[in-house]
């Protein structure tokens, strides 16, 4: 029998923490000069765990974001809040602004790093949910107040973050590290770039510096600034007041300092998507995790520097979604394997994924997995063209039963091979198992 986890918001009116004279800041134990943490890369996302009031739950580190947002907590237990109150807050996307909870006074904890008095917000929309397009359970996005307080060195290549007390960092010299100049502005960070469109000639620009954009670069149409003639209409992500369309392409070039890299995927999303924003002010687009996982990058907002150094991701070309499909988690299915024992022995195979499995006499594997569903589907695209739709069910990608692999790794396999390649994709439609098959195309010829 399966039980289901129900969670329960506990919301507490104290003012303990308020009373105790702690300011909302993080700090390391006396004595301790930084602390390693390591992270998970989901989608170019840097993905840490994090305790809430003693919940331990897993937050993207957002450079974007001002304050921890809370979000999808229907898998937890319990956690508890303290002095809450209902407020209204602005959301990437072109919905209207969000209902939510503000939370004061909260319990925060990081390895060995620790805040007794975060504020935090709690949106209550089920429909906000992150996970299923990640594959793995997300809890929220946290960013400034960490780096703030720290000097924030993330190393892409090992993933491992170090958060050094500001006082006792002192910088390494490597010859393939450059310091750049940053300001902060409304608690973002930005940086000074270069582009070149369809040509060599470059244009100055003031990029967002966003660790929790999945993204390469984002830019907005201005007089000097256009959508180049080869582009294509799509999705480009999730955000808290609604989806993200827009249109995608690519540029001659992006030059930080002397850091050059060519033919750089680029998104110029729909301008209200930042309906919510006031004033965009002189910022001209966004790096997102995509061009930063390609450094290893040490943040110093206390001295408004950023230092980079190139890692292994450097010259590795830019991902896209060649073959028009996009997916995500959509519960779980059962899937059967045949055991491999002629003395029907029965056993369970070291590789096997999902936490329940049943042995058949002695035969058959029955594993719980997740289920992988096409979430949407680019109109034009070889897959759309070849029958595909959303709401397929992928069982499996060029012969290999996709219940073995992360959903990342699902995407790989779809968009990996080159033009004039052909993709073979299994899938459940109404109770019944279809083969489609397509051949990829460049997407800018």
């Amino acid at each position: 029998m399966a039980f289901l986890k129900k969670w329960f918001l506990f919301l507490l009116t104290s003012t303990l923490c308020a009373a105790s004279g702690y300011g909302q800041y993080y700090q390391l134990p006396k004595g301790q000069k930084y602390d390693k943490v390591k992270f998970e890369l989901i989608n170019n996302l840097i993905v840490i765990p994090l305790e809430v009031n003693g919940t331990t739950l897993s937050f993207v580190l957002d450079s974007g974001v001002r304050t921890p947002i809370l979000f999808n907590l229907a898998d937890q237990d319990s956690i508890k809040l303290n002095d809450v109150t209902e407020v209204v807050i602005n959301g990437l996307g072109p919905g209207d602004p969000i209902q939510a909870l503000s939370s004061e006074g909260n319990f925060f904890k990081l390895g060995n790093i620790r805040n007794p008095s975060q504020k935090l917000y709690v949106v209550m929309d089920s429909g906000i949910n992150f996970s299923p397009s990640l594959g793995i359970p997300i809890h929220g996005i946290i960013g400034y107040d960490l780096f703030r307080d720290f000097v924030v060195d993330i190393n892409y290549a090992k993933k491992a973050i170090k958060f050094f007390d500001p006082s006792n960092h002192k910088l390494k010299n490597h010859k393939n590290m450059r310091t750049f100049d940053i300001s902060v502005i409304n608690r973002k960070a930005y940086l000074d770039a270069s582009i070149a469109l369809k040509d060599k000639a470059e244009i100055p620009v003031k990029m967002l510096l966003d660790t929790g954009s999945s993204d390469a670069i984002w830019l907005f149409e201005n007089n000097m600034i256009k959508v180049p003639e080869k582009n294509y209409d799509s999705f480009l992500g999730k955000g808290l007041a609604g989806d993200i369309y827009g249109k995608r392409t690519k540029i001659n070039h992006l030059r930080i300092g002397d850091f050059i890299l060519d033919d750089a995927k680029t998104a110029f999303p729909e301008m209200d998507t930042f309906n919510a924003i006031l004033s965009l002010g002189n910022r001209n687009g966004s790096l997102g995790g995509e061009v930063l996982k390609r450094f290893n990058i040490i943040f110093d907002y206390p001295n408004r520097e950023i230092t980079l150094r190139k890692n292994g991701n450097f010259k590795k070309p830019f991902q896209y979604n060649i073959s028009g499909i996009d997916l995500q988690h959509a519960g779980v299915r059962y899937v059967s394997e045949r055991i491999a024992n002629a003395n029907g022995i029965a056993y369970s195979s070291p590789e096997s994924y999902g936490n329940v499995q049943l042995l058949l006499n002695g035969a058959t594997k029955l594993s719980l997995v997740p289920e992988i569903v096409v979430s949407g589907i680019r109109a034009g695209s070889p897959a759309h063209s070849a029958g595909l739709r959303e709401g397929d069910v992928i069982l499996a990608v060029n012969g290999k039963r996709i219940h073995r692999y992360k959903l990342q790794e699902i995407m790989y396999m779809l968009n990996t091979k080159k033009e004039g390649k052909r993709v073979k994709v299994l899938v459940e439609r109404k109770n019944n198992d279809l083969l489609f098959s397509f051949k990829l195309k460049d997407l800018f010829k």
